[in-house]
């Protein structure tokens, strides 16, 4: 029997959850009062598609299991999983999971695709089964890209989790259960480290943005994609490991190279950041560098798949 994804709000990561959904044969409902969500949804989807076919579809996927509901209490009529996907603001998302949850069977994860807020302050309002309403958080392109970080609040159980994992997983994602509740979750804090250091060296002119892109594209992003930064900095310490790293290494982290907090956001700043992104674009328009992205992902991810397998011993944590 099928399974139905409920998609509330369809903004990019909403249409990327669609986009995912679809391709792993789930039938999807989605919800967006927006005027002309649905037309904008298709046509997202229509362009991911491609990627999701050279990726691999299984028997049934289809980009036409998609429907589109009048009201949020039918959109979370039968579902198997939800996910909600509205703008970050909080007091948004608590009235629209607070609906959600009144109105879903109180059987069904709600996962919440914020990339910032903690789970316990989304549960708040919530009355009839809040401690299935959890952080899911997904990473851009949703369609492509697999991890999803899963993060529980005050009134989440264990099996709460275990089950969200289980549906994450059969959307063929590698769910990670963070220990426990943060703001930003784990990956936005790292990405949000490098972003405030890369806006540091374009403010004082030190790099431009495709200086800097060039950097992580040729340098440490290849080994990123297959060890992280842990084991990346491990073989870094030779034939004795991250011990001798830490011993040869480590006085340079007292070294005031980075500067911690993100400059201000000045006009001048915002304007070389624009400039530099719309020199690197070279004209070409979003869509385009969408397909350009998404193909060399699909090349990556059929490489490090090969690769994979070594870390499958995390007890089921990714």
């Amino acid at each position: 029997m099928s399974q139905q994804l409920t998609v509330i709000g369809t903004g990019v990561i909403g249409n990327g959850w669609i986009a995912r959904a679809l391709a792993n044969g789930w039938d999807v409902v989605a919800f967006d009062p927006a005027e002309g969500a649905e037309a904008r949804t298709r046509a997202f989807v229509a362009n991911a598609w491609h990627a999701l076919e050279k990726d691999g579809l299984p028997a049934g996927a289809s980009a036409d299991r998609l429907r589109f509901m009048p009201s949020l209490e039918e959109a979370v009529a039968g579902a198997d999983l939800i996910q909600e996907n509205v703008p970050e603001r909080l007091s948004l998302k608590q009235e629209i999971l607070a609906a959600v949850d009144a109105a879903a069977d109180a059987r069904v994860v709600i996962g919440s695709s914020t990339s910032g807020f903690k789970p316990s302050d989304l549960q708040r309002d919530c009355t009839a089964a809040p401690g299935r309403v959890i952080v899911a958080h997904p990473f851009n392109p949703v369609y492509l890209l697999p991890l999803v970080e899963l993060v529980g609040g005050n009134a989440t159980q264990a099996t709460h989790i275990e089950q969200a994992r289980t549906l994450y997983q059969s959307l063929d994602m590698r769910p990670l259960v963070v220990r426990r509740e943060i703001e930003g979750h784990i990956a936005d804090r790292l990405m949000e480290a490098l972003w405030r250091e890369a806006l540091h060296l374009v403010n004082d002119g030190v790099a431009t943005t495709e200086e800097i892109d060039a950097a992580v594209v040729y340098g440490c992003g290849l080994r990123w994609s297959l060890m992280g930064t842990f084991l990346t900095f491990h073989l870094a310490g030779g034939e004795q490991g991250m011990r001798h790293m830490l011993e040869q290494f480590g006085p340079a982290l007292k070294l005031p190279w980075t500067k911690l907090e993100a400059p201000e956001l000045s006009d001048e700043l915002i304007d070389r950041v624009v400039e530099g992104c719309e020199h690197q674009a070279a004209g070409r328009p979003v869509a385009e560098l969408d397909r350009r992205r998404d193909d060399f992902l699909v090349e990556l991810l059929a490489l490090t798949r090969k690769y994979w397998p070594e870390a499958e011993g995390l007890e089921g944590r990714i």
